[in-house]
């Protein structure tokens, strides 16, 4: 595969400087050459309920004590590096000190230094497939050797088979999410225990749907350090477009991630934006009441439908499984509706998520599905 990869990028060079001139750039690192890129899928549509994101903008009074502190931030400085006002708050919302806490770029940077402090070559990473893709790829990117032990069927976590793989002793570094993406499900407290004392590698436990869920593994912070607990303003808090995530963890662990993190990551507008709306936090649990509310709605009317699968779910998405999910989706997007497309994916085959939107959003994929579903069609044509 290396060699074609090779051939393939010489006679791309080749052509180019025999139609234009342009002079050749040499190849990327080898095992970045056969990676393939991260794609969000982003489509525009009528009703976008693809992304797992919170339906509702940051309310309207809240935005605008948002834009307030946006006006006082001196856009000619650099940032405060580690955003320790923010980590205040979140230390103190959840017991800890500042030192336990680290914040990010998203989620996505703080999994990618995960990756950077504890995987690389001569490492090993394990993965649970499936979950959130982003993982693997870190692993890959990093050189770091990727092994796995698949879910079951139902898609819950072979607790056991995790445990005995861990128990060998050559796992570098792990991540959990509870609850899982796309999947929806959680893992137990007790499980996460058995996990960090089968070995000393580092148990990332990714959060970032929590909210939904209100479970945590926060009491096991105190006695294991190889316990790592990823957050994210993106999804609960409406703050997608901004980019702010946060580790909770022992301080040794988070120094060594400060080692590898960008300096500045957290510009100061995003700073700002966060610390507003984690001090009025609480303005979001209605919310967030709604779209739980709204999620068993739909998991109910899913689950009436021939022909479609749908799995539990305690997040903000249901994945369903159904016979041509790939032109389901394709006819969803006909009629204006953004859900994802899993299809095609390795232990996803013929499934797709849709995220919680409005009442209104939510009717409307319904509508459009179940339409689909009664026809036989795949168009959305009625």
């Amino acid at each position: 595969m290396q060699d074609s990869a090779d051939r393939a990028f010489a006679s791309a060079s080749s052509s180019r400087r025999g139609t234009d001139e342009m002079r050749a750039v040499r190849k990327p690192a080898p095992h970045v050459l056969d990676l393939v890129s991260y794609d969000p899928k982003y489509i525009p549509a009528e009703v976008m309920v693809s992304a797992n994101e919170n339906p509702r903008d940051v309310p309207d009074g809240l935005r605008a004590m948002v834009m307030r502190a946006v006006r006082q931030v001196p856009l000619n400085r650099y940032p405060d590096p580690l955003a320790n006002g923010l980590r205040d708050l979140i230390a103190q919302a959840n017991g800890l000190d500042r030192d336990q806490v680290l914040i990010g770029n998203g989620g996505d940077e703080l999994l990618l230094d995960t990756a950077l402090a504890w995987g690389g070559p001569g490492r090993v990473f394990l993965n649970v497939p499936p979950t959130f893709s982003v993982y693997e790829g870190n692993a890959l990117l990093t050189n770091t050797a990727v092994v796995e032990v698949p879910r079951r069927a139902d898609f819950q976590v072979d607790e056991d088979a995790l445990v005995a793989r861990l128990s060998r002793g050559d796992v570098d570094f792990t991540i959990l999410t509870s609850p899982n993406n796309p999947t929806g499900d959680t893992v137990s407290e007790s499980f996460v225990r058995r996990v960090l004392e089968a070995s000393d590698a580092l148990v990332v436990v990714d959060e970032a749907y929590f909210e939904f869920s209100r479970k945590t593994v926060r009491p096991l912070l105190e006695s294991y350090e190889n316990l790592v607990i990823l957050r994210t303003f993106s999804k609960a808090f409406s703050l997608a477009g901004v980019r702010v995530g946060y580790l909770l963890g022992n301080v040794r662990v988070l120094s060594e991630y400060k080692k590898v993190r960008q300096p500045y990551s957290v510009d100061a507008i995003s700073q700002a934006i966060a610390s507003a709306v984690y001090e009025n936090r609480s303005e979001f649990v209605f919310g967030i009441e709604q779209i739980v509310a709204e999620r068993e709605r739909v998991y109910r009317q899913l689950k009436r439908m021939d022909g479609v699968e749908a799995f539990p779910s305690e997040s903000n998405f249901i994945l369903l499984r159904m016979a041509d999910a790939s032109a389901v989706w394709s006819g969803l997007l006909s009629c204006g509706v953004l859900v994802r497309d899993f299809s095609r994916t390795r232990y996803l085959e013929n499934c797709l998520r849709v995220s919680i939107g409005t009442p209104q959003e939510n009717d409307r994929f319904l509508e459009v599905l179940g339409d689909i579903v009664a026809s036989g069609k795949s168009d959305g044509k009625r």
